[in-house]
């Protein structure tokens, strides 16, 4: 039944409630006939991600069976948990706030409304990395190793558009574009392949030969040349390929060149040298390697951050491959496997190692203290396991 305005005005009697101190607006509420809990999720969003919706983009929930489920935006990902709420949420459409009532002088008095649905909790959104680990593993299954190859003939490996991976990896769309270029990925007949390592440093050899035998400056590298010269070693995709990996692509009197990147060659180099050994003495590793490199390029160790790690303790210092890439993505299994590496890390030599873990504006130091524990070794702060590592 409908109440009235005496029933209403008895209600605050007993309650004693003066109604001078309250709006003149009653809502009376009651339960529609579909009112059923459970309907209706409720999503918490930040302004940013509201003004996106409102705009027509779309927001995207992301993960397979067995993954937590995230949402994406078109450029950030973002954890989803669930917040219960003592208080139950109530849905009623067409409700009127106290400030709209205030603006509409000719609000009736009382307002009959029906209760649409109600929830005891909602979806809270937090800003988490992107979940991108998955997406090397996957075009890891089956790298590719030049058009010839008869293994790419037969593989059974599936191969992945950018569709594919959209639904597959827990990130945006731009966080996946990016971490596609990071890891050096290229699309091969609309499928998206990273390149055997090995047939990599094939076609980078070409190109750094071609230069050597053309007398070019390293910082003007003609793209038109490279094809004209290597297209009929190396499809012209692929070269491009690598001097894009490689080098900076800028134009010059309407001419594409490449500028190498010093850092990067080097660094390969390195990863190609210490591939094959267990361990390499540091001081006939560095002169190897910089023999290896072109003419006129310097090797650094510091090159070599988050690839490979440099054994102080042995006699003669020693330096072995480990590449961040193949660590784990969660931060204490992360710790757990360095610390099951070394047991006592500098936080320079560990810095490259969990660099990528740091939110938005974590810092390095703050996760060590944290996950790790500092203690002094000969003057120097070291950190160790807050935790015993089996």
């Amino acid at each position: 039944a409908m109440r009235s305005r005496a029933e209403v005005d008895a209600t605050l009697q007993t309650a004693k409630l003066n109604p001078a101190e309250l709006l003149p607006a009653v809502h009376c509420l009651s339960f529609g006939p579909q009112a059923g809990g459970g309907e209706c999720c409720l999503l918490q969003l930040e302004p940013g991600l509201c003004a996106e919706l409102e705009a027509g983009h779309s927001l995207i929930i992301r993960g397979e069976k067995d993954e937590h489920a995230v949402l994406c935006s078109k450029d950030k990902t973002y954890d989803m948990k669930i917040a219960d709420t003592s208080n139950m949420l109530l849905f009623v459409p067409g409700c009127k706030t106290p400030e709209q009532l205030n603006t509409d002088s000719a609000s009736c008095n009382i307002i009959h409304s029906q209760i649409a649905g109600f929830s005891n909790n909602y979806w809270e959104l937090r800003g988490c990395r992107p979940k991108l680990k998955k997406l090397r593993k996957l075009l890891m299954e089956d790298p590719y190793d030049g058009p010839d190859s008869q293994k790419d003939q037969t593989s059974t490996f599936s191969k992945y558009t950018t569709e594919d991976l959209l639904s597959l990896i827990q990130a945006s769309e731009e966080e996946i574009l990016h971490q596609l270029q990071v890891i050096g990925a290229c699309k091969i007949e609309g499928y998206w392949r990273i390149l055997d390592f090995d047939y990599e440093m094939k076609l980078l050899n070409h190109v750094t030969q071609l230069i050597d035998s053309e007398s070019w400056p390293l910082t003007k590298v003609p793209l038109c040349a490279c094809l004209e010269e290597l297209g009929s070693l190396e499809p012209r995709e692929m070269i491009e390929h690598i001097l894009v990996r490689y080098g900076r692509k800028y134009v010059d009197a309407g001419e594409v060149f490449f500028e190498m990147r010093e850092d990067k060659i080097c660094r390969a180099t390195a990863q190609m040298l210490l591939q094959n050994a267990v361990k390499f003495n540091l001081s006939e590793f560095e002169e190897v390697w910089q023999q290896s490199v072109p003419e006129g390029m310097t090797t650094r160790l510091d090159q070599l951050q988050g690839l490979a790690l440099v054994d102080k303790s042995s006699r003669p210092e020693t330096i072995f491959l480990l590449k961040v890439e193949d660590l784990p993505e969660d931060n204490q299994e992360r710790f757990n496997s360095l610390f099951g590496i070394r047991e006592k890390w500098t936080e320079v030599d560990i810095t490259p190692y969990i660099q990528d873990l740091c939110a938005e504006k974590q810092t390095v130091g703050a996760l060590l203290t944290k996950y790790a524990r500092s203690s002094m070794l000969n003057g120097v702060k070291v950190y160790n396991s807050r935790r015993p590592i089996s």
